[in-house]
């Protein structure tokens, strides 16, 4: 797999994605181009302006990050070919002299809102909250001297790179909040095994009808595949009409996994794979003897001899 020579990331510099980015190999030396949004991301890899883009897709507080498994699940297919992690740390910073009795409003992106909601509401609960597109994105507009807000909820990074007052610090609910970050590229290469892998995939409801989960389920469970993750997310096509995100533990090419795939698909053509690649933890899942390759490489020998003695 050829390594990519440019990537883009949710920015601007100094956002966590910016930090996922750097602990790939390499990316420190290449070009890094920050995108405004996740979509804005993905589709520049898609017009082959860059080779990959990093992105937030789950958050251990927050569960999975909407704007990348909404945006990644429509389009031109892509692939994921790693993922990161990254403990999450947020200060409280505002403008040079500010004190934590002048914040009104604090900007910051959704996510960390709601990973600081408890600390702003024991310590400011008069503040209001700002949307932005990211915690960077915040910061940059306060030392820019945006109006419309008075402090931000960033990282101790981007703080200090743009000389902002750091008014509080760890102030995150969670102190060990950690974000998990996926390289997506364009579907041409796949990460080899590594014995220690997961398996990303959207998986439209053809037809909404009692039972209709389970049968997606079933596959996995029927072949010993265990998920890390699922969630629904709405199509955007009508009320009701929703696709399955899932993290399965394994790789299409373990016989498990790629046995669940095809039965997946008999039950949902529209499918969608987005990938296998090695975890970021290298933890490896435990397989049952009747579930591993050898298992079924046996079986298709003794149904192969079956249907050869006609």
């Amino acid at each position: 797999m050829t390594p990519p020579s440019s990537y883009t990331y949710l920015g601007p510099e100094g956002t966590f994605t910016e930090a996922a980015l750097l602990q790939v190999p390499g990316a420190g030396g290449a070009r890094r181009v920050p995108a405004l949004t996740v979509g804005s991301a993905l589709d520049a890899v898609r017009a082959g302006s860059v080779d990959a883009a990093m992105v937030p897709i789950e958050n251990s507080v927050e569960g999975g990050v909407s704007a990348t498994l909404d945006a990644i699940a429509v389009g031109a297919p892509l692939r994921i070919l790693r993922e990161e992690l990254v403990p999450i740390t947020f200060v409280l910073a505002g403008r040079p002299g500010a004190g934590l009795g002048d914040v009104r409003r604090i900007a910051t992106h959704g996510h960390a809102w709601a990973q600081c909601r408890t600390w702003v509401d024991t310590n400011i609960s008069d503040a209001e909250y700002f949307p932005a597109s990211s915690t960077a994105a915040a910061a940059h507009g306060l030392a820019e001297g945006e109006e419309g807000y008075d402090a931000a909820i960033c990282s101790p990074l981007v703080a200090e790179r743009l000389g902002l007052a750091v008014l509080a610090r760890d102030i995150g609910d969670v102190t060990d909040a950690v974000t998990r970050f996926v390289l997506v590229g364009r579907p041409e290469d796949l990460p080899p095994r590594t014995g220690a892998d997961k398996t990303t995939l959207v998986i439209p409801l053809p037809e909404d009808h009692p039972g209709a989960l389970m049968q997606i389920l079933d596959q996995f469970a029927a072949r010993g595949v265990n998920l890390s993750r699922i969630e629904s997310r709405p199509t955007g096509q009508f009320l009701g009409d929703y696709f399955f995100s899932v993290d399965a533990d394994g790789h299409v090419e373990d016989a498990r996994v790629a046995d669940a795939l095809k039965g997946l698909h008999r039950i949902s053509p529209g499918l969608r794979f987005l990938g296998s690649y090695a975890r970021a933890d290298r933890r490896s899942p435990a397989v049952e003897r009747h579930t591993s390759d050898d298992a079924f490489a046996a079986a298709d020998g003794w149904l192969g001899d079956i249907l050869g003695g006609r």
